[in-house]
């Protein structure tokens, strides 16, 4: 391998920063809300005491290098009054508190990839990762209306600042400071590497920030006024009166001029007419044989007004400072006076405040999240004039946290990166709502197995599941003194989470219990799941990652060899009923259908996300098959008055579910349910093309109760408009296709429904109604959805276009929106593509002549608009263009003042319909963002045939978002306004889709495969807000490491739970039976308790599809005694002459320093109890070697381990291991061993890589080479790519290098020395690497006997919970993208001013390192390009010398070939 690839899979997961701030709106802004839902619909055992809220700030996280802001939408009780207006989803559990029944995260700005549009931030990726994040506030002037920004730190010294600019719906960078460089070297003061990032601070009233940089050099900020700033206020309007806070300039303060030298921690404090900061420092540094006291503060706390002051924060005591008083508490036996003369008050239990997070709630209690995962509550007792002693109070258990913020008055966040993040709401005060008898007020667990309190849909993260049990931690105070002080109530309940899977610190590849045993080839690769051990202490748990949805089969029917659907229907018993009907055609498509049968009682009180399909239409080549839906599925063709002669078009109700309408080729029929009530024969109204041709047929249908939009193959558009009360409709030839030359390639109906319509508040005309403006009241009393109709339209030349409905006015036009810009707005206003939103390469009107490949050869071919069911969600337009592409665009409102709007752009009639009559009534302030969309291949589609792959769904498994049909299925599912995307890769080509309600498929699909097999399916119950589906398993412990038996379809998993052992046993067990040494009997009569962690191995299995893990048997480890290693091996018994499979466990003995090391090597077989779920685990061999067994493998039916210094490879005689080889290689510690035939790769914690073989003839094992440089290694492994094998090694700095031995090389020294091929800096820890063979992507390159069928990539997980993969690359291939990435890097913005280029080169930590070659494509970069403008695309590919197609087809075979557990 001389060239790869690099690419994220799945990025990180564990939030490590988080603040919180008025980021998208003002503290002046009303509060942000939901839909109210009745107490009736949750359990809610509090009595409800409401509060005023006020605005809500929001959410700012940070996971390595993603950055995201969050909205907090609050869920109000509703009233009776309001109950019927109860929201289908309720955010959150835990009942109502403080008039509060639920609150959920909705997603913002997502930072992870860049779009480019001059300087506009959306949706992209941090080219570095965030050291430390703070908030900027406004100061409180101008009455609230500015808004914070965020200011972000980088190392060595980078800061950034960001605003939220609504023109955009995105951050904008205002202000970027870097002291990097030759031109501040002086401020290292001689030194190459700092322990800790930049650290940010800000004042509490906006008036600057501080970050202290280089360990003793404080970066000052200062902000500017609210009518300064760097940025002055744009005259087109970007930036307005709600303007955010900027930095106007900064200067720096050396500390060490200042007589500091180790700073510790500094903080600004409250109350000061000028800005104040504290800060913590020491002079010497502490040590045994210097203590300066408090020796162990480590944090600063500023207190809030009226009270002020400083907390001190140490790991034994904590401490109380201000002008007037002064006061400490003790916390344990190690807490000791800072002067030595007075007594310290103790807390009434002991605890430790060491890596400790902490926030205030008020203004006089602050929580603390301990690295236990306690939450303890610090309480100011203040008179009034001075704090006059400090009160702690302990709860339970909480999420281990990084990092935690308050969010207003009523919210806190606990953001960890060893479990699942947490929304908690807080209620304080003396009227504090009390609890019902024998109801705990309770916040637990995130792993807890109990179930959560009824909810109406199934929450979007699985992590709720877990949130209230009965051994989880309650917020009431339990010390001794509680009684004696006026101490508050605080309620907590947990209102959301964020899912994470991080820490990685392994994971096994293995086998889905519901895999098909049968598949072969590239389909077998969605069987397989990544198991991986995530988490820490009680958060640690078995996740189970699937890159790709394997649905829960109900019943399948399937006809092979013939591709075609048979009928079929589900007896009463549920067994599937076939009758031998003949050989169908082709399925062309499905749909279900509702029918609500007024005359009967049978559907009245049903929601109707409740209500039961009626019938179920099959579309075949020839002729249409009908299936009653309602109870068993039974066809009843020849019973219905459908349209059976034919195909079917598409199906759909109106009328409220009263009627059914199906359109088939030239006609369409309204159905009271079997029953037809109007036959209409459809025409088309272009008589030009209908003379030419033979009479044009329906081609496309789009459904909106009550309008039916129907696009013919002529190009032309017809309407079918509803009357309500008649239950009828009538045909209507909109005056666009009649007036317009121009051909319609893909239309589509928009219902804006609920009282408030979502796009009309983007009118300029707000208060009016376009469309259906009243209430539809049925013939039963009921009033159906209300709101506004839109129709969508694209033209053969690119634009779109959007017309109310029914009297078809223009109110949004874009021209080319083929071109997939950035941003989109009404031309008719803002003029055309150049705006204030302009590309920075601009392109001229006649690109199409210079370029090979011209423009108008790729048309939209399918366009969808939707809205999912909130009164706050945005809607969604999607358009898929003939070459594959995509395009995903999000909607937001943008107010344009009227000196804004480029009237002068206003395009010509032949454009639109009467635009300038309609200018009054337009979307004005309607724009779209484009959405990056993570599709790992494109369907090409051929201009001019039909497409119909996108079907919305509102409810399948309790989730909405729509499914996307072809040769690759994806579902695109919806959580917090953001799509996940998660494909469908085990049943191949998916040629038609449909939701199925009924009694034995509760809310699930049908799909129907290109192999003719029709599924009916249910979504596995898994958690879905993810980059990738998961499920979680619970340990209760932390996980080490896991393998997979196949064989056995069992997962070894080492787990370590800390136990409280007393002291005297513990001291006992140090004996060093070597010396035989042993603590005399009167010395270790102590009383008390010591942790430790006792480690075990779990044989773990999963009992049923998707349920929970049960352990079959558990092998325990000795008092000391650490599992480092285990493994599954194969080794060839000498005495039997077989290969036996073994389960090797390696151990080391823990007992201090002054315990010489050992450790054990155990064999284990592995056996099932026949006809028992049982497993028998019996011990083979147990043998105590001298050194810890730190790495085990086979190698040819021998077992090489890793014992202290020596490497010692072994043959196994069915009882006993003899060494028959050893190598002394000079290694401190080995962290993995990999082999690949004869060849062994061992990584070491500090000295690099060793490349070794084995011969055995001669039973040798002899040093090939090695890495002479100084690395700390984390995970190794080899890259094979046909006949080359590479060596791969992470480190500590979160680097990647590549090796390989050419030993006639002059630089190998004589093959003693590895060469480096290729380096590149992650920005996470990987510690772990699995080999995979890399995917075919073309029958030409997966000929019998070509090197390409043996290429292997590797796929790696990290710390920081994101899972990436490195591909061998060909070098034709890797010179182009090279090319490409290299003009991408000055064709793209840089998100908060990092230079991508920089962030992937070489981290050396300050020691000396020699650059190694540029080999490596960055693919998070690469793919940027198909996020920019058509026309941009073309550019950049022609002065690269190549062409946009063949980018696409390199970018798409990456994405092909590395699609593991996919297809």
């Amino acid at each position: 391998m001389s060239f790869a690839a690099f690419k994220m899979m799945h990025w990180a997961t564990g939030i490590e920063h988080c603040a919180s701030g008025f980021i998208t709106h003002s503290s002046a802004d009303s509060t942000l809300k939901i839909p109210p839902i009745t107490a009736d619909d949750i359990d809610s055992d509090w009595t409800t005491s409401s509060k005023p809220i006020g605005a809500v700030p929001n959410l700012i996280t940070a996971a390595a290098n993603v950055l995201e802001v969050y909205i907090v939408r609050i869920q109000e009780e509703a009233s009776p009054s309001l109950a019927h207006k109860a929201a289908a989803e309720p955010k959150g559990g835990g009942g109502v508190l403080a008039g509060i029944s639920g609150a959920s995260l909705e997603l913002v700005c997502h930072y992870r990839r860049m779009l480019q549009e001059n300087t506009v931030l959306q949706d992209m990726l941090l080219h570095g990762n965030v050291e430390s994040l703070g908030v900027l506030p406004n100061g409180a002037t101008d009455g609230g209306r500015r808004r914070d920004s965020i200011i972000l730190t980088f190392r060595d010294a980078k800061i950034s600042v960001l605003e939220f600019d609504e023109s955009i719906c995105g951050l904008r960078t205002s202000s970027m400071h870097c002291f990097e460089g030759s031109d501040w070297v002086h401020l290292r003061r001689g030194r190459e590497f700092f322990p800790r990032g930049p650290l940010v601070k800000v004042d509490p009233l906006g008036r600057c920030a501080a970050v202290l940089a280089y360990g003793l050099q404080m970066i000052v900020l200062k902000a500017a006024e609210a009518s300064t700033g760097l940025t002055a206020p744009a005259e087109d309007s970007t930036f307005r009166a709600a303007a955010a806070s900027r930095i106007e300039s900064s200067y720096i303060v050396g500390l060490r001029d200042l007589d500091m030298k180790h700073v510790k921690d500094f903080i600004f404090i409250h109350g000061y007419i000028e800005p104040v900061v504290v800060i913590l420092h020491e002079h010497e540094l502490t040590w045994a044989g210097r203590v300066n006291l408090p020796h162990d503060a480590y944090k600063l706390l500023a207190v809030p007004s009226p009270i002020g002051g400083v907390l001190v924060i140490g790991a034994n005591t904590i401490h109380y400072h201000s002008q007037s008083a002064s006061c400490h508490l003790g916390l344990n036996n190690f807490a000791v006076p800072a002067d030595g003369s007075q007594e310290m008050p103790r807390s009434g239990f002991t605890t430790e405040l060491d890596a400790t997070t902490a926030t205030w709630l008020t203004n006089d209690v602050v929580v603390f999240s301990t690295k236990s995962g306690e939450l303890l509550l610090l309480t100011l007792v203040y008179d009034g004039r001075v704090v006059q002693r400090l009160e702690l109070m302990k709860s339970r258990a909480s999420v281990l946290t990084s990092d935690i913020t308050t969010i207003g008055s009523s919210f806190f966040f606990l953001g960890s990166r060893l479990g699942d993040s947490l929304l908690v709401q807080y209620y304080s005060g003396v009227g504090a709502p009390t609890l019902s008898p024998g109801v705990k007020e309770e916040v637990g667990d995130i792993e807890s197995d109990a179930p959560s309190m009824k909810r109406l849909r199934r929450s979007p993260s699985d992590a709720l599941q877990d949130l209230i049990t009965s051994e989880e931690l309650s917020f009431y105070g339990t010390g001794p003194n509680n009684a004696q002080i006026a101490q508050k109530n605080f309620t907590f309940a947990v209102r959301d989470s964020l899912f994470n899977i991080g820490p990685l610190k392994d994971f096994s590849y293995g086998l889905r219990i519901n895999g098909d045993p049968n598949a072969t080839g590239v389909a077998k690769q969605s069987n397989y799941e990544l198991v991986c051990c995530s988490g820490h202490g009680k958060n640690g748990a078995l996740t189970v990652l699937q890159k790709s949805i394997r649905p829960d089969t109900i019943t399948q029917v399937c006809t092979p060899p013939f591709t075609h659907c048979m009928g079929f229907y589900i007896s009463g018993s549920g067994i599937l009923q076939m009758p031998p009907w003949e050989s169908l055609p082709g399925c062309k498509g499905i749909w279900t259908v509702y029918h609500k049968n007024l005359r009967s009682d049978s559907s009245k009180g049903v929601a109707d996300e409740d209500e039961y399909h009626a019938y179920l239409i099959i579309s075949l080549e020839n002729r249409t098959m009908v299936l009653q839906t309602a109870n068993n599925l039974e066809e009843v063709t020849e019973n219905v008055d459908y349209y059976v002669q034919g195909t079917t078009v598409a199906a759909g109700n109106l009328f409220g579910r009263r009627r059914v309408i199906q359109v088939f080729a030239r006609g369409a029929r309204i159905l009271d349910g079997a029953f037809m009530t109007q036959d209409l024969s459809l025409k088309s109204s272009n008589t030009e093309m209908t003379a030419a041709s033979d009479g044009a047929t329906v081609s496309s249908v789009s459904i909106a109760d009550p309008y039916v939009l129907l696009r013919m193959t002529d190009g032309s558009i017809q309407l079918l408009v509803g009357d309500p009360s008649t239950c009828s409709v009538s045909v209507i030839n909109p005056p666009v296709s009649e007036n317009s030359d121009k051909l319609v390639l893909a239309c589509t109906l928009y219902h804006d429904k609920g009282p408030e319509p979502w796009i009309r508040k983007t009118s300029t005309d707000a208060w009016l109604s376009t469309g259906i403006g009243e209430a539809i009241d049925g013939a039963d009393g009921s009033t159906h959805d209300h709101g506004d109709v839109y129709c969508v339209l694209c033209y053969d030349n690119g634009d779109l276009e959007i017309f109310d409905v029914p009297n078809f006015n223009s109110v949004f036009l874009v021209d080319k929106f083929v071109s997939g810009r950035s941003h989109i707005l009404d031309t008719f206003f803002h003029g055309t593509a150049n705006n204030h939103i302009n590309l920075t390469n601009k392109y001229s009107e006649d690109i199409g002549k210079v370029r090979k490949e011209a423009t108008h050869n790729i048309k939209v071919v399918e366009l969808s608009l939707e809205r999912w069911d909130s009164e706050l969600n945005r809607p969604f337009l999607l358009g898929i263009l003939s070459d594959g592409t995509m395009l995903c665009y999000h909607a937001y409102i943008y107010e344009v003042s009227d000196n804004a709007s480029k009237t002068e752009g206003v395009v010509s009639s032949q454009n639109s319909v009467n635009l300038s009559n309609t200018s009054a009534s337009r979307l004005r302030n309607l724009r779209f963002v484009r959405v990056p969309l993570d599709t790992y291949a494109k369907e090409e589609t051929p201009s001019g045939v039909c497409s119909q792959r996108i079907t919305v769904f509102k409810n399948v498994g309790g989730l909405q978002g729509f499914f996307l049909s072809g040769s690759r299925p994806m579902w695109f599912m919806m959580f917090r306004e953001r799509l996940r995307m998660h494909p469908q890769g085990c049943d191949g080509p998916i040629v038609a889709f449909t939701v199925l309600h009924n009694v034995n498929c509760n809310h699930g699909f049908i799909c129907i495969t290109s192999e003719g097999a029709l599924k009916i399916c249910q979504l596995p119950a898994l958690s879905y807000d993810n980059y990738w589906p998961v499920q979680k398993i619970g340990l209760k412990g932390t996980p080490h490491q896991v393998t997979c038996f196949a064989e056995k379809n069992l997962y070894p998993v080492i787990v370590s739970v800390p136990v409280l052992k007393p002291l005297n046993q513990v001291l006992s067990s140090l004996v060093d039976q070597e010396v035989g040494n042993q603590f005399e009997h009167d010395n270790i009569n102590m009383e008390g308790t010591y942790p430790m962690e006792e480690f075990e191995v779990r044989i773990m299995e999963p009992e049923k599809i998707n349920g929970p893990w049960q352990t079959r048997a558990t092998i325990p480890m000795q008092t000391s005694e650490h599992t480092l290693t285990v493994r599954v091996v194969t080794l060839f018994n000498t005495t039997a002459q077989r290969n036996e499979t073994l389960l090797a466990i390696g151990t080391a003995c823990v007992q201090g320093e002054d315990v010489a090391a050992r450790g054990r090597i155990l064999l284990y077989s592995v056996e099932r109890i026949s006809d028992t779920i049982q497993v028998k685990v019996t011990e083979v061999y147990s043998k105590e070697m001298k050194g810890a067994i730190s790495a085990l493998t086979s190698l040819q039916g021998h077992l090489l381990l890793a014992s202290g210094p020596k490497i010692i490879l072994h043959k196994w005689t069915g009882s006993e291991l003899n060494g028959v080889a050893f190598h002394d290689v000079p290694p401190l510690y080995v962290v993995s061993l990999n082999i690949v035939k004869n060849f062994i790769l061992l990584g070491d914690i500090h000295k690099s890589i060793y490349f070794l073989s084995w011969k055995e003839q001669g039973s040798q094992l002899n040093l090939l080479a090695k890495d002479f440089g100084s690395l700390d290694c984390l995970a190794t492994e080899f890259l094979i790519d046909g006949s080359t094998l590479s060596l791969t090694v992470s480190d500590d700095q979160k680097n990647v290098q590549i090796f390989y031995y050419a030993p006639k090389v002059s630089e190998s020294w004589k093959g003693q020395k590895l060469l480096s091929r290729a380096e590149f800096h992650v920005g996470a820890h990987i510690t772990k690497f699995l080999r995979l063979q890399l995917l075919p992507t073309s029958a030409d390159r997966t000929m019998p006997g070509s090197d390409k069928t043996n290429r292997f990539a590797l796929l790696f997980g990290t710390l920081e919970g994101s899972i990436g993969c490195i591909a061998p690359l060909e070098e034709l291939t890797f010179r182009r993208l090279q090319s490409l990435q290299k003009k991408l890097v000055d064709s793209v913005c840089h998100v908060a001013g990092l230079n991508p280029r920089s962030f992937r080169h070489f981290h050396s930590n300050g020691k000396a390192h020699r650059p190694g070659p540029d080999s490596i494509v960055d693919c998070e970069l690469l793919v940027h390009f198909e996020m920019l403008a058509l026309e941009d695309q073309l550019e950049i590919a022609n002065q690269i010398g190549t062409t946009r197609m063949q980018i696409m087809s390199n970018l798409n075979d990456l994405s092909v070939a590395m699609s593991f557990l996919l297809r």
